[in-house]
């Protein structure tokens, strides 16, 4: 059997972020089957410095370094007719460290991370093409052209339509497009009309994410502490943090005045980090290690207003026998089993939390049904299975897995 090519819009390594994750257990299960020839951008130094950390996982490695500004890729989208999402990663040096492993080696397999890197993929031949989608970003930017106003809602409905064209012709191209949940995947199909279509979950690693592992705590915040995790970059977070933050933690301190807040994630925004002048809201920028505030908070929030596919922040509080509330975008897509809880306002997710905060034996118990709902159902191991029938490294039909 020939070798497998890995294209990804961000290098899989530390897996420290929601799509790293997904990205690099699908790597580290493809390294089992093949050796794996990866190509990636990576946006920050430190990726650079750590990217050795690939090394058990892959046989080589060309790692770009993304420096492209964003006003830059719009300027190229608008003159080219393309969407924003595939100028941002078009990158002549990574065109030719792609050109030159499929020279160098017998690739039989390219699985193909994240549509804007399907740019990549050379002129069909006998390779196979594993795409996975993850999510359908095409209907992210639809949402966000409903909420916007003047030249930005052109511009989202733009990039809506366009990337919904591209992603259309990718998945004729594969042999299959994956996404992380049902919903993702019916969508698709239902707006698509094209290829295979196969669900593979997210995991979670519970031996890592377990209360009873070893890592570093922090120091008691005094009072009741919400958390809510994740890059908080990223418009999704942001949104949920101010909303949380502005509308639903004032409710919460009328009955409980000591509780507090934290957003815990890398790189917040001048926006996010105004909501520390809020009473009771902390926020902390990027941490060591989450699961030092997972492990001290009486609740784990995820109030996401738009959310595609499986969220790794609710799994990982599941994970860390946490107490969860979440609002119904953010539970889509998880066989939670009842454990954690869920509102569709202000006053219902507000109600969750103090419920919460009334009765510690109810919040202990809520807590250890979600890890042992995670345990049951969510392994990496498990999940990931669903990919060898379509290596073709295993006979027979995809167990586990739906497909449209």
């Amino acid at each position: 059997m020939g070798d497998i090519l890995f294209l990804a819009h961000r290098i899989p390594f530390p897996p420290d972020r929601g799509d790293k994750i997904r990205g690099f257990h699908m790597l580290r299960h493809l390294a089992k089957v093949g050796r794996v020839h990866l190509a990636a951008f990576a946006d920050h130094s430190r990726d650079m410095e750590r990217k050795r950390g690939l090394v058990p996982f892959t046989a080589s490695r060309s790692i770009i370094f993304r420096t492209k500004p964003q006003w830059i890729a719009a300027a190229q989208a608008l003159a080219t007719r393309q969407p924003v999402s595939l100028t941002a990663f078009a990158s002549e040096p990574l065109r030719a460290a792609v050109q030159g492993i499929l020279t160098r080696h017998s690739i039989d397999t390219i699985f193909v991370f994240s549509s804007q890197m399907a740019q990549y993929l050379p002129t069909p031949g006998r390779e196979r093409v594993i795409m996975d989608f993850c999510d359908m970003d095409s209907a992210k930017f639809e949402s966000y052209a409903a909420t916007a106003r003047g030249p930005m809602r052109w511009m989202m409905q733009r990039e809506a339509n366009l990337l919904l064209a591209h992603d259309r012709g990718v998945a004729k191209r594969a042999q299959a497009s994956l996404f992380i949940s049902d919903a993702e995947a019916q969508l698709f199909h239902s707006r698509a009309r094209a290829g295979q279509i196969h669900v593979v979950e997210n995991g979670i690693d519970t031996a890592h994410f377990d209360p009873a592992a070893a890592f570093k705590r922090i120091e008691s915040v005094n009072g009741p502490l919400i958390v809510f995790t994740g890059q908080m970059d990223y418009r999704p977070n942001i949104e949920a943090a101010s909303w949380f933050a502005n509308m639903i933690f004032p409710h919460i301190r009328v009955a409980q005045p000591a509780a507090r807040f934290a957003i815990v994630g890398r790189q917040p925004t001048d926006a996010v980090k105004a909501l520390a002048a809020l009473p009771g809201v902390i926020v902390t920028g990027e941490v060591a290690d989450v699961r030092g505030w997972l492990a001290a908070a009486q609740v784990v929030v995820a109030p996401l207003r738009l959310a595609r596919g499986v969220q790794n922040k609710v799994l990982e509080a599941m994970a860390m026998a946490r107490p969860v509330v979440v609002s119904a975008a953010a539970a889509e897509g998880i066989d939670h089993a009842d454990t954690i809880r869920i509102g569709a306002t202000v006053g219902e997710i507000a109600d969750h939390v103090l419920a919460v905060f009334a009765d510690d034996a109810r919040a202990a118990a809520m807590g250890a049904a979600a890890r042992a709902q995670v345990q049951r159902r969510y392994s990496w191991a498990s999940r990931l299975a669903a990919l060898d029938p379509l290596l073709g490294r295993v006979p027979g039909s995809v167990a586990n897995n739906l497909s449209y």
